[in-house]
Protein backbone atom coordinates (compact mmCIF):
# COMPACT_ATOMS: atom_id res chain seq x y z
CA UNK A 1 0.00 0.00 0.00
CA UNK A 2 1.86 3.14 -1.11
CA UNK A 3 0.36 6.37 1.25
CA UNK A 4 -0.28 9.38 -0.30
CA UNK A 5 1.29 12.49 1.28
CA UNK A 6 -2.35 13.78 2.05
CA UNK A 7 -2.88 10.83 4.38
CA UNK A 8 0.68 11.23 5.65
CA UNK A 9 -0.34 14.35 6.71
CA UNK A 10 -3.42 13.27 8.77
CA UNK A 11 -1.43 10.44 10.36
CA UNK A 12 0.46 13.16 12.03
CA UNK A 13 -2.23 14.46 13.77
CA UNK A 14 -2.03 11.47 15.57
CA UNK A 15 0.83 12.08 17.66
CA UNK A 16 0.53 9.76 20.43
CA UNK A 17 -0.78 6.59 18.57
CA UNK A 18 1.64 3.21 17.72
CA UNK A 19 2.51 2.31 14.00
CA UNK A 20 -0.18 -0.32 14.14
CA UNK A 21 -3.16 2.10 15.07
CA UNK A 22 -1.72 4.50 12.14
CA UNK A 23 -1.43 1.16 9.60
CA UNK A 24 -5.27 0.94 10.13
CA UNK A 25 -6.03 4.56 9.66
CA UNK A 26 -4.43 4.48 6.50
CA UNK A 27 -5.85 1.44 5.46
CA UNK A 28 -9.37 3.08 5.98
CA UNK A 29 -8.30 6.31 4.59
CA UNK A 30 -6.39 4.52 1.64
CA UNK A 31 -9.26 2.06 0.19
CA UNK A 32 -11.26 2.58 -2.24
CA UNK A 33 -12.95 5.00 -4.98
CA UNK A 34 -11.60 7.68 -2.23
CA UNK A 35 -8.10 6.23 -1.58
CA UNK A 36 -5.71 9.00 -0.96
CA UNK A 37 -7.66 11.27 -1.22
CA UNK A 38 -8.20 12.23 2.57
CA UNK A 39 -11.99 11.38 2.49
CA UNK A 40 -14.03 8.79 3.37
CA UNK A 41 -16.85 7.47 2.65
CA UNK A 42 -18.40 4.32 4.81
CA UNK A 43 -21.49 2.14 4.70
CA UNK A 44 -22.99 1.55 8.43
CA UNK A 45 -25.39 -1.32 8.43
CA UNK A 46 -26.23 -1.65 12.77
CA UNK A 47 -29.75 -0.43 12.43
CA UNK A 48 -31.26 -3.99 12.77
CA UNK A 49 -30.43 -3.33 16.61
CA UNK A 50 -31.54 0.19 16.54
CA UNK A 51 -34.91 -0.04 14.32
CA UNK A 52 -35.42 -3.51 14.15
CA UNK A 53 -35.06 -5.90 10.43
CA UNK A 54 -38.27 -4.80 8.64
CA UNK A 55 -37.57 -1.68 9.30
CA UNK A 56 -34.46 -1.14 8.22
CA UNK A 57 -34.36 -3.86 5.22
CA UNK A 58 -38.21 -4.55 4.16
CA UNK A 59 -37.77 -1.48 1.79
CA UNK A 60 -34.62 -3.65 0.20
CA UNK A 61 -35.00 -7.34 1.27
CA UNK A 62 -31.67 -8.40 -0.40
CA UNK A 63 -30.13 -6.51 2.89
CA UNK A 64 -31.24 -8.81 5.20
CA UNK A 65 -28.38 -10.95 3.90
CA UNK A 66 -25.30 -9.83 5.62
CA UNK A 67 -23.01 -10.92 2.41
CA UNK A 68 -25.24 -8.16 0.52
CA UNK A 69 -23.97 -5.37 2.67
CA UNK A 70 -20.38 -6.44 2.04
CA UNK A 71 -20.36 -6.82 -1.55
CA UNK A 72 -22.51 -3.35 -1.64
CA UNK A 73 -19.07 -2.14 -0.04
CA UNK A 74 -17.25 -3.56 -2.24
CA UNK A 75 -18.54 -3.15 -5.60
CA UNK A 76 -19.37 0.59 -4.48
CA UNK A 77 -15.52 1.20 -3.50
CA UNK A 78 -16.46 2.73 -0.63
CA UNK A 79 -13.69 3.26 2.50
CA UNK A 80 -14.93 0.63 4.89
CA UNK A 81 -17.87 -1.49 6.17
CA UNK A 82 -19.02 -1.08 9.78
CA UNK A 83 -21.34 -3.21 11.35
CA UNK A 84 -22.05 -5.25 14.43
CA UNK A 85 -20.56 -8.84 15.54
CA UNK A 86 -22.97 -11.07 14.39
CA UNK A 87 -23.18 -9.76 10.83
CA UNK A 88 -19.30 -9.52 10.59
CA UNK A 89 -19.09 -12.78 11.44
CA UNK A 90 -21.71 -13.71 8.87
CA UNK A 91 -19.70 -12.58 5.73
CA UNK A 92 -15.78 -12.48 7.46
CA UNK A 93 -14.78 -15.69 5.46
CA UNK A 94 -16.63 -15.13 2.23
CA UNK A 95 -15.23 -11.41 2.05
CA UNK A 96 -11.62 -11.38 4.74
CA UNK A 97 -9.57 -8.70 2.75
CA UNK A 98 -11.93 -7.53 0.57
CA UNK A 99 -12.57 -3.95 2.91
CA UNK A 100 -11.37 -2.57 5.97
CA UNK A 101 -14.19 -3.38 8.72
CA UNK A 102 -14.96 -1.61 11.52
CA UNK A 103 -16.73 -3.74 14.43
CA UNK A 104 -19.44 -1.67 15.98
CA UNK A 105 -19.15 -2.26 19.81
CA UNK A 106 -22.39 -1.03 21.37
CA UNK A 107 -25.90 -1.13 20.14
CA UNK A 108 -29.67 -0.12 21.24
CA UNK A 109 -32.68 -1.36 20.98
CA UNK A 110 -35.90 0.34 19.77
CA UNK A 111 -37.66 -2.17 22.61
CA UNK A 112 -35.76 -0.59 25.49
CA UNK A 113 -38.69 1.75 27.01
CA UNK A 114 -35.58 4.40 28.77
CA UNK A 115 -36.24 7.44 26.34
CA UNK A 116 -35.50 10.15 28.42
CA UNK A 117 -31.91 8.38 29.34
CA UNK A 118 -30.83 6.60 26.65
CA UNK A 119 -27.55 3.90 26.56
CA UNK A 120 -26.34 1.13 24.67
CA UNK A 121 -25.40 -2.39 25.61
CA UNK A 122 -21.90 -3.35 24.88
CA UNK A 123 -22.11 -6.54 22.34
CA UNK A 124 -18.67 -7.44 21.14
CA UNK A 125 -14.76 -6.99 22.42
CA UNK A 126 -11.33 -5.91 21.31
CA UNK A 127 -10.39 -9.47 21.37
CA UNK A 128 -13.30 -10.10 18.46
CA UNK A 129 -12.21 -7.23 15.89
CA UNK A 130 -8.85 -8.49 16.12
CA UNK A 131 -10.27 -11.95 15.49
CA UNK A 132 -12.15 -10.73 12.59
CA UNK A 133 -9.51 -8.76 10.94
CA UNK A 134 -11.07 -5.29 11.68
CA UNK A 135 -9.61 -2.05 10.46
CA UNK A 136 -11.42 -0.55 13.55
CA UNK A 137 -13.64 -0.63 16.34
CA UNK A 138 -16.66 2.10 16.54
CA UNK A 139 -18.68 3.32 20.11
CA UNK A 140 -21.71 5.21 20.41
CA UNK A 141 -22.30 7.85 23.12
CA UNK A 142 -25.22 9.60 24.40
CA UNK A 143 -24.13 13.37 25.32
CA UNK A 144 -26.92 14.68 27.07
CA UNK A 145 -28.49 11.16 28.73
CA UNK A 146 -28.26 10.38 32.47
CA UNK A 147 -26.30 7.20 31.25
CA UNK A 148 -23.68 9.20 29.47
CA UNK A 149 -20.83 8.92 31.69
CA UNK A 150 -21.32 5.29 32.53
CA UNK A 151 -21.09 5.36 28.13
CA UNK A 152 -18.14 7.81 28.42
CA UNK A 153 -16.00 5.39 31.15
CA UNK A 154 -16.63 2.03 29.06
CA UNK A 155 -15.43 3.88 25.90
CA UNK A 156 -11.90 5.37 27.94
CA UNK A 157 -11.58 1.50 28.76
CA UNK A 158 -12.47 0.24 25.00
CA UNK A 159 -10.13 2.86 23.22
CA UNK A 160 -7.25 1.87 25.34
CA UNK A 161 -7.38 -1.77 25.18
CA UNK A 162 -7.71 -1.07 21.17
CA UNK A 163 -4.46 1.49 20.88
CA UNK A 164 -2.96 -0.96 22.62
CA UNK A 165 -3.66 -4.18 20.10
CA UNK A 166 -2.83 -1.12 17.02
CA UNK A 167 -6.92 -0.48 16.85
CA UNK A 168 -8.36 3.12 16.27
CA UNK A 169 -11.78 3.98 16.97
CA UNK A 170 -14.43 5.21 15.14
CA UNK A 171 -17.19 7.40 18.02
CA UNK A 172 -20.58 7.62 17.47
CA UNK A 173 -21.35 11.31 19.34
CA UNK A 174 -25.47 11.46 18.65
CA UNK A 175 -26.31 14.58 21.42
CA UNK A 176 -29.96 12.80 22.68
CA UNK A 177 -31.58 12.61 26.22
CA UNK A 178 -32.09 14.40 29.46
CA UNK A 179 -32.71 17.96 29.09
CA UNK A 180 -32.47 17.89 25.13
CA UNK A 181 -35.34 18.96 22.78
CA UNK A 182 -35.59 16.97 20.42
CA UNK A 183 -34.48 20.68 17.94
CA UNK A 184 -31.21 20.48 20.24
CA UNK A 185 -30.61 17.08 19.20
CA UNK A 186 -28.99 18.59 16.22
CA UNK A 187 -28.44 21.90 17.08
CA UNK A 188 -24.83 23.75 15.79
CA UNK A 189 -23.31 24.20 19.74
CA UNK A 190 -24.70 21.04 21.25
CA UNK A 191 -23.67 19.16 17.82
CA UNK A 192 -19.90 21.10 18.05
CA UNK A 193 -19.75 20.26 21.82
CA UNK A 194 -20.33 16.32 21.28
CA UNK A 195 -17.96 16.24 18.27
CA UNK A 196 -15.66 17.82 20.63
CA UNK A 197 -16.01 15.40 23.94
CA UNK A 198 -15.42 12.46 21.52
CA UNK A 199 -12.03 13.99 20.23
CA UNK A 200 -11.16 14.40 24.07
CA UNK A 201 -12.36 10.82 24.79
CA UNK A 202 -9.53 9.81 22.85
CA UNK A 203 -11.46 9.25 19.17
CA UNK A 204 -9.49 8.40 16.09
CA UNK A 205 -12.54 9.19 13.88
CA UNK A 206 -16.16 11.24 14.63
CA UNK A 207 -19.50 10.46 13.38
CA UNK A 208 -21.79 13.18 13.73
CA UNK A 209 -25.04 14.27 12.20
CA UNK A 210 -25.14 17.05 10.31
CA UNK A 211 -26.23 20.27 13.02
CA UNK A 212 -28.72 22.69 12.14
CA UNK A 213 -28.29 26.70 12.41
CA UNK A 214 -30.60 25.74 15.98
CA UNK A 215 -28.56 27.06 19.27
CA UNK A 216 -29.65 25.11 22.31
CA UNK A 217 -27.85 26.39 25.33
CA UNK A 218 -28.58 30.06 26.31
CA UNK A 219 -25.05 30.76 27.35
CA UNK A 220 -23.20 28.91 23.99
CA UNK A 221 -25.88 31.38 21.83
CA UNK A 222 -24.44 34.67 23.77
CA UNK A 223 -20.17 33.22 22.49
CA UNK A 224 -21.83 32.21 19.00
CA UNK A 225 -23.16 35.59 18.97
CA UNK A 226 -20.97 38.01 20.51
CA UNK A 227 -18.31 36.11 18.47
CA UNK A 228 -20.21 36.22 14.76
CA UNK A 229 -19.09 32.40 14.56
CA UNK A 230 -20.79 31.88 11.60
CA UNK A 231 -23.97 29.29 11.09
CA UNK A 232 -25.99 30.49 8.57
CA UNK A 233 -25.32 27.44 5.75
CA UNK A 234 -24.79 24.14 6.28
CA UNK A 235 -20.83 24.52 4.50
CA UNK A 236 -20.49 26.72 7.74
CA UNK A 237 -22.03 24.75 10.17
CA UNK A 238 -19.48 21.64 8.84
CA UNK A 239 -16.38 24.15 9.31
CA UNK A 240 -17.02 24.92 13.04
CA UNK A 241 -17.85 21.30 13.38
CA UNK A 242 -14.29 20.28 11.76
CA UNK A 243 -13.44 23.29 14.13
CA UNK A 244 -14.44 21.68 17.43
CA UNK A 245 -12.04 18.36 16.33
CA UNK A 246 -9.04 19.78 17.50
CA UNK A 247 -9.28 22.06 14.84
CA UNK A 248 -9.02 19.56 12.06
CA UNK A 249 -6.71 17.19 13.59
CA UNK A 250 -9.52 14.90 13.72
CA UNK A 251 -11.41 13.17 11.20
CA UNK A 252 -14.66 14.01 11.24
CA UNK A 253 -17.75 12.12 8.73
CA UNK A 254 -21.12 13.06 8.83
CA UNK A 255 -24.23 10.23 9.59
CA UNK A 256 -26.64 10.18 6.31
CA UNK A 257 -29.82 10.25 8.51
CA UNK A 258 -33.23 8.93 7.37
CA UNK A 259 -33.86 8.44 4.10
CA UNK A 260 -33.96 11.36 1.66
CA UNK A 261 -34.09 12.38 -2.04
CA UNK A 262 -30.61 11.91 -4.03
CA UNK A 263 -30.71 15.77 -4.28
CA UNK A 264 -30.10 16.43 -0.78
CA UNK A 265 -28.10 14.34 -0.27
CA UNK A 266 -25.54 15.33 -2.59
CA UNK A 267 -26.33 18.45 -1.37
CA UNK A 268 -25.26 17.68 2.00
CA UNK A 269 -22.19 15.65 0.62
CA UNK A 270 -21.39 19.22 -1.06
CA UNK A 271 -21.75 21.49 2.04
CA UNK A 272 -19.74 18.38 4.16
CA UNK A 273 -16.86 18.67 1.23
CA UNK A 274 -16.85 22.80 1.02
CA UNK A 275 -16.66 22.87 4.98
CA UNK A 276 -14.00 20.72 4.81
CA UNK A 277 -15.38 17.50 6.93
CA UNK A 278 -13.25 14.48 5.54
CA UNK A 279 -16.94 12.20 4.06
CA UNK A 280 -19.98 10.81 5.40
CA UNK A 281 -21.57 7.64 6.52
CA UNK A 282 -24.41 6.71 4.61
CA UNK A 283 -26.45 3.40 5.72
CA UNK A 284 -30.33 3.69 5.09
CA UNK A 285 -29.84 5.77 2.54
CA UNK A 286 -27.97 3.53 0.48
CA UNK A 287 -28.78 -0.26 1.49
CA UNK A 288 -32.72 0.81 1.54
CA UNK A 289 -32.55 1.54 -2.29
CA UNK A 290 -32.13 -1.03 -4.93
CA UNK A 291 -28.71 -2.22 -5.44
CA UNK A 292 -28.26 -0.12 -8.67
CA UNK A 293 -29.56 2.73 -6.89
CA UNK A 294 -27.51 2.55 -4.31
CA UNK A 295 -24.66 1.98 -6.76
CA UNK A 296 -25.51 4.96 -8.59
CA UNK A 297 -25.62 7.08 -5.58
CA UNK A 298 -22.70 6.23 -3.59
CA UNK A 299 -20.87 6.94 -7.14
CA UNK A 300 -22.30 9.97 -7.16
CA UNK A 301 -21.24 10.91 -3.34
CA UNK A 302 -17.50 9.89 -4.44
CA UNK A 303 -17.52 12.29 -7.46
CA UNK A 304 -18.64 15.09 -5.02
CA UNK A 305 -16.06 14.27 -2.88
CA UNK A 306 -13.78 14.18 -5.46
CA UNK A 307 -14.69 17.52 -6.59
CA UNK A 308 -16.13 16.38 -9.59
CA UNK A 309 -19.59 17.27 -9.04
Amino acid sequence: MRITQKVRKILANYESDNPGTKANIARILMEGRLGGSGRLLILPVDQGFEHGPARSFGPNPAGYDPHYHYQLAVDAGLSAYAAPLGALEAGADAFAGAIPTILKMNSANSLHPEKDNPTQAITASVDDALRLGCAAIGYTIYPGSAQFYDMLESLRDLIAEAKACGLPTVVWSYPRGGFLTTEGETAMDVDAYAAHMACLAGAHIVKVKLPTAHLEQAEAKKVYDSEKIPTGTLAERVAHIVQACFNGRRLVVFSGGGKKGDDGILDDARAIRDGGGNGSIIGRNSFQRSREDALTLLGAIIDVYKDKA
